[in-house]
């Protein structure tokens, strides 16, 4: 665990590969994990603004309640601390064979969080939850297991998160084209 005076930095969703330096927190009562605790039913054990930094990988597609669970990150989140994650870009083909994900994600669903001013060009409705964040990044992660689509997927990316402009008409015309591999975000609540 954290000495008196360091940062408070999780790992949600740890599993078998623990992060060092972090408080690693899963489900599944493995060797790794600090915390074994159902996330889905929220951080009870901690504290409102208790935490520096989150990081999860390929995480959060596994919760039933994403809302409830960004809830509960935004609370637990000190001011100015920040969420680092990675999720399954909803036009990966991979990610619909493992039974176990619930939720996919695109370019603007971090964006619902977000008030109006904050957003991209393309809008969407902020009125569903009253908990609020600031998109400090959003890129989209191209990869392969075959050596040669890998460099040219990276190309990609390297064009599609050049711009929110491309970013955008990515996701609105050449994503089921050209899929991609997921998306690394990057928020902070906006208290």
């Amino acid at each position: 665990m954290m000495a008196d005076g360091e940062a408070i930095v999780l790992e949600l969703g740890c599993g078998n590969n623990p992060v060092k330096g972090r408080i690693n927190i899963d489900r599944l009562d493995l060797p790794s994990v600090d915390i074994v605790t159902d996330i889905e039913k929220g951080f009870p054990f901690l504290p409102d603004s208790s935490v520096d930094e989150i990081h999860s990988n390929s995480f959060f597609e596994h919760i039933e309640n994403f809302e409830g669970l960004m809830g509960e990150v935004v609370r637990v989140l000190k001011k100015g601390g920040k969420c680092s994650l990675s999720v399954p870009h909803f036009s990966n083909p991979y990610f619909y064979s493992d039974y176990t994900h619930h939720k996919f994600f695109g370019l603007y669903t971090f964006y619902y969080f977000v008030d109006e001013q904050y957003q991209l060009h393309r809008k969407v409705p902020t009125f569903y939850t009253g908990i609020r964040i600031r998109v400090e990044s959003v890129k989209y992660v191209f990869s392969s297991s075959f050596r040669y689509r890998f460099w040219l997927k990276r190309k990609l990316g390297a064009i599609v998160n050049s711009s929110t402009f491309m970013q955008e008409l990515y996701e609105e015309n050449l994503c089921h084209l050209l899929p991609c591999y997921a998306l690394e975000v990057v928020f902070t609540p906006d208290k």
